[in-house]
């Protein structure tokens, strides 16, 4: 059974049936049903014509429970126009089935649980192992967002920036339980490229490639946290750097820069670089000068107050900072981070341990406390 090929079928065959007049949800549930017979029968009997298989069998599961909600003469409706059976329908609808997903009237948890079903074809249990909580609760999130989306046209323009978030969202949720998400978001979001003409869609894979090819070097033994500085950069995947060097000067050429394709470069230049202290530190400090014209983002702000301090010097860094929201998650650790390279240990100590208190996970906390522990050390004869 090809696992791979089912899920790349879901969107274009859930796509067909909304087409042919399913709301979403019933379309969702049915193609899901498809899948299901299709792991009990293709072993035995593989398709010559995959999809057309799903589309067939998925429209009549479609029917059959239309046949059990709705009346005689909506059934008999249903009925006359089912299709002959035959070849699939070559229209590819699933970039509407993105922006469908990803449609501003979600909340951004329940647009990334919907593409990740409805597009990646991931079962609910995977999606919930993923995301760490019971199943029932992501079962109740999906149904949720499917009866949102059900009353939206699907030939309605969609807004990439949205599915762009979307994908980013699962991009940062990482990995769990049986489904790396940043792989999950890489593969969807090479689809989207291949669906769209847009060069933020390039920049936002450039800049997932160029995140992901440092992965491994970013813990330690035990989930230990290793910051940027301290990586081994013999780690850092090459071939997945090259790609996304080349997906990101293909979209800088066309002069049509986006959030995705500024933070892209960003990150290039992390990955170019043989060590912190031989990056092109005012470079990036150019860099984030244009995002933060784009987004105007306080993350974007803060990062930048870092990059200032390597390029100019520290003071100039909690300068920079001076212009950041001090509620701001990180900008504790940030402060106490320039504040040591300023020479002001005492003061660094009691903000890397005030940030670690602050920590939103548990390898953050232990990366700060030993950050605050090291540097009390220092302070002793």
């Amino acid at each position: 059974m090809d696992e791979a090929l089912l899920r790349s079928l879901t969107p274009s065959v859930i796509g067909i049936l909304v087409r042919r007049g399913a709301d979403f949800a019933a379309a969702e549930d049915a193609v899901q049903d498809a899948l299901v017979e299709a792991v009990r029968v293709w072993p035995d009997d593989p398709p010559r014509d995959p999809k057309g298989w799903l589309v067939t069998v998925a429209w009549r599961k479609f029917l059959d429970a239309a046949r059990a909600d709705t009346s005689r003469r909506h059934r008999e409706v249903l009925v006359e126009s089912e299709p002959v059976p035959g070849p699939a329908e070559m229209a590819d609808d699933t970039l509407q089935l993105y922006f469908l997903c990803a449609h501003p009237s979600l909340t951004p948890a329940s647009a990334v649980a919907l593409t990740l079903r409805a597009v990646g074809g991931l079962t609910t249990r995977q999606i919930a192992q993923a995301y760490l909580v019971p199943e029932a609760t992501m079962a109740q999130r999906i149904s949720r967002a499917k009866r949102t989306v059900s009353s939206v046209g699907f030939n309605r323009p969609g807004d990439v920036a949205t599915v762009l978030r979307v994908l980013y969202l699962v991009f940062n949720e990482g990995y769990g339980g049986d489904v790396d998400l940043a792989a999950e978001a890489i593969r969807l979001t090479r689809h989207l490229v291949a669906l769209t003409d847009e060069p933020e869609v390039a920049g936002l894979l450039a800049l997932m490639l160029l995140h992901h090819a440092r992965r491994e070097s970013r813990t330690g033994p035990g989930g230990r946290l290793v910051p940027l500085a301290e990586q081994d950069r013999s780690r850092w995947d090459t071939g997945l750097i090259t790609e996304g060097v080349t997906i990101l000067q293909a979209a800088l050429a066309r002069d049509r820069l986006g959030e995705y394709q500024a933070q892209g470069a960003i990150a290039a230049l992390h990955a170019d670089a043989p060590s912190t202290s031989e990056t092109d530190w005012v470079q990036i400090v150019e860099w984030y000068d244009e995002l933060l014209l784009l987004t105007d983002s306080p993350v974007a702000r803060l990062n930048r107050a870092v990059a200032v301090g390597e390029a100019d010097g520290p003071r100039a860094g909690l300068a920079a900072l001076a212009e950041v929201d001090p509620d701001l998650p990180r900008y504790t650790a940030v402060t106490a981070y320039l504040q040591e390279r300023a020479g002001d240990l005492e003061h660094a100590a009691e903000l890397y341990a005030e940030a670690s208190r602050a920590a939103t996970s548990v390898p953050e906390r232990d990366h700060l406390t030993r950050e605050a522990a090291r540097v009390r050390q220092l302070l002793r004869p």
